[in-house]
């Protein structure tokens, strides 16, 4: 149709807009409404436009990462009225998406043969009713400019929250242990009874140290079978998550060592905590899901003096 309406503007002082509609078989209206648009576009481009620049803040805000499900939740929470498949075309034209989460797996355990190790407790569920409950932690690795670091999480099954982490560069049992520390005291320093606490064989996890330390805030070890996956799969989700938005993300530009990656690592993990829509948590973040749990417990004080 533009070429049409070209033609007409061209032509149409010499021979008149509705001779040459009729000689090209166009209505004249059609014509008319064309060059309309081009002065008041129509309410759906202007809309489109306006939601453009919501999806491209939505989208930078949260690190690039989304692609066109958690965008259209995230428009969604803020307020916009939104389809999925408009998020998915808009997405298109703005020439933005989610990033891809596969990568080659490389294992970083290592087992001792002389451990003694837990049983697992586990069995590949990872659900639990409540908070604190279930932790997973695995080691990951991150090449960097001046060698390799390492990183250690630990997630809770209930919410997908990271509660305790640590960058390094090496993988002793000090780091596990600084992770380990660092989620006691997220979780206010008591004593976390009942708790299991699930990794797989490397030496890190089977340690006496470390096992001893999990006994001290009141947990139990559980322990899979060395380099499968599935045995500690929520660990190796969130190890996946992170190489994919946070080491090797979209404005990554590879890390100069440790201390920059610490730093990186500290912004992802409060970003994943609080902000980022996680799909186990009806797609909102792990801290809102827990709190929305806590509020659901709170029951209506009991009457006083009622006999």
């Amino acid at each position: 149709m533009n070429e049409l309406v070209g033609f007409i503007d061209e032509h149409r002082d010499e021979l008149g807009v509705e001779p040459i509609c009729t000689a090209l078989q166009v209505a004249p209206s059609s014509y008319y409404a064309a060059k309309k648009r081009e002065t008041a576009p129509s309410a759906r481009s202007v809309r489109d436009a306006t939601m453009m620049q919501v999806l491209m803040m939505l989208w930078v805000t949260n690190r690039k990462v989304y692609g066109a499900h958690k965008l259209w939740r995230a428009a969604v929470r803020a307020g916009h009225e939104i389809g999925r498949d408009q998020t998915a075309r808009l997405m298109r034209e703005l020439g933005i998406e989610g990033v891809s989460r596969r990568r080659k797996k490389v294992f970083t355990t290592q087992a001792d043969p002389d451990a003694v190790r837990a049983p697992d407790l586990v069995d590949r569920n990872f659900t639990a009713d409540r908070p604190d409950a279930l932790w997973a932690t695995d080691l990951t690795y991150v090449p960097t400019r001046s060698g390799m670091a390492y990183v250690c999480f630990i997630v809770d099954a209930f919410s997908r929250r990271i509660v305790g982490w640590r960058c390094a560069a090496n993988m002793r049992t000090d780091m596990v242990l600084d992770a380990l520390e660092m989620a006691r005291r997220s979780r206010g320093n008591g004593r976390l009874v009942g708790l299991v606490a699930h990794s797989d064989a490397g030496s890190q996890f089977t340690s006496v140290r470390f096992t001893e330390r999990l006994d001290e805030i009141g947990a139990r070890p559980s322990i899979g079978t060395i380099a499968d996956s599935f045995d500690n799969a929520l660990a190796e989700t969130t190890n996946g998550l992170y190489k994919t938005e946070c080491v090797y993300g979209p404005e990554a530009a590879g890390w100069d060592g440790v201390d920059e990656l610490e730093l990186a690592t500290l912004s992802w993990v409060h970003w994943f905590n609080h902000d980022r829509l996680h799909s186990h948590c009806a797609d909102v973040p792990p801290a809102e899901f827990e709190s929305a749990f806590y509020a659901a417990q709170q029951t209506a004080p009991t009457g006083v003096g009622i006999q």
